[in-house]
C-alpha cells in the first residue's frame, strides 16, 4: 500500500491585488491595522505617566525606551498603510482602552514610592505587551497571506520589539521588586 505524504507550503500571493482588495480577509487585516494604530498613538500618551508614577530607575528606563520604540512603531504602521495604498487611519481600540484604564486604576490604588506600585505598572504594561504581541502576530500572519510582504516586514520588526519589551518587563519584576515588593505593608 502506497503512502502519500502531504506538504504544508507558505501561503501563495493572490494572483491579483482586485481580489485582495475585495477580500473579507482583506478587510479583517485593514480593520484590525486601524486598532493598532489607535492603540499605539494613545499608548504613546498613557507611557509618560506609567513612567512618572515608577519607582525603580530600571523600571523607569525601560518604560522611557518604550517611548521611543512605540513612537518608531507609529511610523511604521504608517509606513505598512502606505505600502498597501491605504491611508493610514485610527479607529478606537476598545481592548487598549480598557488595558490603558487598568493602568491607571491601578496606579491610583497603589501607593506612590512602593515598589509594589512597580510591580502593578509592570503588571499593566506586560497585559498591554500581551495584546499587542497577538495584534502584530497576527497582522504579520494576515499580511503575508495577503501577498503584502513589505506591510509584514514592517510588522514582524514591531513583534520582535514587543516580544523584547515583554521579556524585560519580567527580568525586572523578577530581578527584585516583585521581592522586595512581598515585604511593604498597605
Amino acid at each position: 500500500m502506497a503512502t502519500t505524504k502531504t506538504t504544508t507550503k507558505a501561503p501563495k500571493a493572490p494572483e491579483t491585488t482586485e481580489i485582495v482588495e475585495e477580500s473579507a480577509l482583506n478587510e479583517l487585516f485593514l480593520d484590525e491595522l486601524k486598532d493598532i494604530y489607535w492603540a499605539e498613538k494613545h499608548l504613546v500618551k498613557a507611557l509618560p505617566k506609567m513612567a512618572k508614577a515608577a519607582t525603580s530607575d530600571e523600571l523607569l528606563s525601560a518604560i522611557e525606551t518604550h517611548i521611543t520604540e512605540t513612537e518608531n512603531q507609529i511610523t511604521r504602521l504608517e509606513d505598512a498603510f502606505a505600502s498597501i495604498d491605504e491611508k493610514a487611519v485610527a479607529v478606537k481600540c476598545e481592548a487598549m482602552a480598557g488595558l490603558l484604564k487598568e493602568g491607571d486604576e491601578i496606579i491610583s490604588e497603589t501607593e506612590k514610592g512602593t515598589l509594589t506600585r512597580d510591580a502593578g505598572i509592570i503588571s499593566a504594561a506586560q497585559k498591554i505587551e500581551h495584546y499587542e504581541i497577538a495584534s502584530y502576530g497576527t497582522l504579520r500572519t494576515l499580511a503575508l497571506t495577503l501577498g503584502y510582504n513589505k506591510a509584514a516586514e514592517l510588522l514582524e520588526a514591531t513583534l520582535k520589539e514587543e516580544k523584547n519589551c515583554d521579556g524585560l518587563l519580567t527580568q525586572i519584576a523578577e530581578g527584585g521588586i516583585n521581592e522586595t515588593a512581598k515585604s511593604e505593608k498597605e
